[in-house]
C-alpha cells in the first residue's frame, strides 16, 4: 500500500505526463515498372498533402492507465537535482487499448519543485512527441506542448491536455494543428 505522500506525488506527477504511419515501397523490377511506381507514390504523397492542407486540425480524447512508475534517487540521497520519476501508460481511445505512453521526469529545481518532462505517445497514426515544464504541487490539468511526431503526426504541433482520473487514469485531449 503506497504512503500518503507517495500518492499525492503519484498525483501530482500523473497529471503533468505526459502522443506511425507506415510507408509503404514497391520494388520495381523493371525501369517500365519503377516508373509507374515513382507515378503512384509521387500522387499518393500529393493526396496526402492535400488532404493535410484540407484538415488543419485535428482533436481527439485518450485516457492513460498507468502501468509502471518509479521514483530514482540520483546523487544526494531525497529529493535532488538530477532526481528522476519515471511513467509508463496503456493509452485508450473509446474503451479500446491504441498504444503506450513513456514520460521521464527530471528535477530541475527542488525549492519549489520543477520537473521538466519529456514523453512520446505511441499511436497507431505514428508517434507524438511532448512536453512540459510542471510546477509542483502540479495544478489540476497541464498542457503539454507537442514538439514533434513521425508517420500522420510528422508535421504535427498543438499541444495537449492532461488531467487525472484517479491516482493511475488520467484523461488526454489531444489538439493537433498540421
Amino acid at each position: 500500500m503506497p504512503n500518503t505522500s507517495k500518492v499525492k506525488k503519484l498525483r501530482s506527477l500523473t497529471t503533468a505526463i505526459g502522443v506511425a504511419l507506415t510507408l509503404a515501397g514497391a520494388v520495381a523490377v523493371t525501369q517500365a515498372s519503377a516508373t509507374t511506381t515513382d507515378h503512384h507514390v509521387a500522387q499518393d504523397i500529393r493526396d496526402r498533402s492535400s488532404n493535410l492542407e484540407r484538415d488543419h486540425s485535428k482533436e481527439f480524447e485518450l485516457v492513460g492507465k498507468q502501468t509502471q512508475y518509479e521514483e530514482i534517487d540520483l546523487g544526494k540521497k531525497g529529493v535532488s537535482l538530477g532526481d528522476e520519476r519515471v511513467v509508463t501508460e496503456d493509452l485508450y481511445r473509446d474503451g479500446k487499448k491504441v498504444g503506450d505512453h513513456g514520460v521521464v521526469c527530471t528535477y530541475v529545481r527542488v525549492e519549489p519543485g520543477l520537473l521538466q518532462c519529456l514523453g512520446t505517445f505511441s499511436l497507431p497514426e505514428g508517434q507524438l512527441a511532448g512536453q512540459a515544464l510542471l510546477h509542483l504541487p502540479a495544478p489540476q490539468s497541464v498542457d503539454l506542448a507537442i514538439t514533434g511526431g513521425t508517420g500522420a503526426y510528422s508535421n504535427a504541433r498543438g499541444y495537449i491536455t492532461t488531467a487525472p482520473a484517479g491516482t493511475t487514469e488520467r484523461h488526454l485531449s489531444v489538439h493537433l494543428e498540421r
